[in-house]
């Protein structure tokens, strides 16, 4: 693809002195920036490495796990509503593309610094734990760009589809300028960084906060969901099994603690606190933000125009009749928390815990943020199970589905089979908007697949992936990779689809797939996404 677009990605801000004091200042050093030049400087540079602002929200309103719940619900803000209409978005926001693109970026001038600094010191093997998590991290922050900002990676097009730039030198002049890359392109070099990453990265250098770096396992996840997404089932079982073992029994999720410390909070705030602990072994990295996640998907007004209430799960997903059967909002060992009242309908896991960051305590003014976990075990097994499904080798896929089932529901099914998988997805209509089922039309031009036991156990693993990864995001690159569609409805009282936006229905490869890049970027010179 020719690439001719270029762009100013991250604004070098200048601090000059006086002219009658320019030679004392040139002495020293020509800006304010701590030179680079032993370990403790670079790890201290990797803080920064990691996105400062979470993809979650953006990702999961664009999604079809949210409804809408009318205009006369006054709790919404613009982006929101652009966002679920899949419109470029004109208003910024903490959790806007914006936002989450600058973010990223940010976090990537940070690892290349280390990157030089590693270099110009000789690349000293006692550097090469902090050389790994640089790596490791570029690959992770340019991975949330090129599935938020372009079309899903696909074997026959990601030669020819936008991506995005991938950053890999540190800026040194004035008005650097960059290609976007293809998908292609961009995937070719997360492999790159990441094989490179692996070997390097040593958990025992990140002192007693592994957990809140790109630590060995979580950059194994990282490796086979991106070898899940390129549709390399082999490299993503592999990965896998280096993340969480090949019986990752010992690291499921401890549902019983954590619902424990939810009693009488209905799962908020105790049981999202208690959700990303970093001593739950299920949590194979966390990382904070600043996001309003936990208000939009918490027991709040806020946001609930757009939000994911009783209609959704009562026929989708977390309380309709699934794989494992029709389940009550306690039949989950973390119950569902259901909220209603006026203008408030949400169906709840408390995924995201919710901070708010004081800054003036009179005025009562500060951020909202949020810790959350990127990679579990439970997501990595997944990926396992799905690469499974794909090689055919459903019996190794049934254990992993088994084990999840297992672990999460207060009664587990008597029998969880690929016999009584077929059962149901052969028993059950493929969902519309207007009458709603766990079972989702796939696009076979996007991910092929067998009609038959095949799509039956996708269609298993797809909704156990939609109720494991719910409120985070995830489902909106399921939706791109198996080409989903999602029309959007109006839901009247709770229970009632008001109308349904045909006319807006979202295809699989629709332009709207890839969020549009900032409109202050395009206006510098880079290609905007097709619409």
């Amino acid at each position: 693809m020719k690439k001719n677009s270029k762009i100013y990605i991250v604004i070098a801000l200048i601090c000059g002195a006086s002219l009658s004091s320019c030679n004392k200042f040139l002495d020293e050093m020509p800006d304010n920036r701590s030179k680079l030049d032993n370990a403790a400087k670079i790890d201290k540079l990797l803080v920064s490495a990691y996105p400062e602002v979470a993809y979650l929200v953006s990702a999961e309103i664009s999604s079809d796990n949210v409804d809408d719940y009318g205009s006369t619900n006054p709790n919404s803000e613009r982006y929101l509503e652009e966002l679920f209409h899949w419109k470029d978005i004109t208003e910024n926001k903490d959790d806007g593309p914006k936002d989450v693109w600058e973010a990223c970026y940010k976090a990537i001038a940070s690892t290349n610094a280390s990157l030089k600094a590693i270099e110009d010191m000789g690349s000293p093997v006692s550097l090469n734990p902090q050389k790994g998590e640089a790596l490791a991290v570029r690959a992770y922050n340019h991975f949330i760009l090129v599935n938020l900002f372009a079309q899903h990676y696909s074997k026959a097009n990601a030669s020819t589809d936008l991506g995005v730039t991938y950053a890999d030198k540190p800026e040194v002049t004035l008005d650097p300028k960059y290609d976007r890359n293809t998908v292609q392109e961009v995937y070719n070099h997360i492999i790159r960084d990441l094989d490179e990453a692996i070997p390097l990265i040593d958990d025992s250098s990140y002192g007693s906060t592994p957990k809140y770096h790109m630590n060995s396992q979580a950059a194994n996840a990282l490796r086979a969901r991106v070898a899940l997404y390129m549709q390399d089932w082999e490299k993503a079982i592999s990965y896998a099994n280096a993340a969480i073992s090949s019986n990752p029994t010992t690291l499921l999720r401890d549902y019983e603690t954590i619902a424990a410390a939810a009693v009488g909070t209905r799962g908020f705030p105790n049981g999202a606190i208690a959700f990303n602990r970093s001593n739950i072994k299920a949590n194979l990295m966390l990382a904070t933000a600043a996001t309003m996640h936990g208000v939009i998907f918490g027991p709040y007004s806020y946001g609930s125009r757009y939000a994911h209430g009783a209609f959704l799960a009562n026929n989708e997903t977390s309380l309709a009749s699934g794989p494992y059967g029709k389940i009550a909002s306690n039949g989950y060992i973390l119950d569902v928390s259901v909220y209603s009242g006026t203008n408030l309908d949400k169906v709840l896991f408390p995924r995201v815990s919710y901070m708010f960051e004081v800054k003036d305590p009179v005025a009562g003014t500060g951020y909202s943020r949020g810790a959350y976990a990127p990679f579990t075990t439970e997501e990595t097994m997944l990926v396992r199970a799905e690469a499974l499904i794909h090689l055919k080798r459903y019996n190794e896929a049934i254990v992993d589905l088994k084990r999840w089932v297992d672990n999460t529901l207060v009664r587990p099914p008597a029998a969880f089979t690929v016999e009584s998988i077929n059962q149901w997805a052969n028993n059950t209509a493929y969902s519309s908007a207007k009458e709603p089922t766990t079972k989702k039309k796939l696009d076979p031009k996007m991910i092929s697949f067998e009609v038959g036991t095949q799509e039956n156990m996708l269609q298993a693993l797809l909704y156990i992936r939609r109720i494991e990864t719910l409120h985070m995001g995830l489902r909106w690159f399921d939706i791109k990779r198996y080409g989903i569609e999602i029309e959007r409805r109006v839901i009247s009282s709770g229970t009632t689809v008001a109308s349904v936006e045909t006319a807006t229905k979202l295809v699989a490869r629709d332009k709207r797939q890839a969020l549009q890049i900032p409109s202050e970027v395009i206006a510098a010179g880079l290609t905007p996404n097709p619409r």
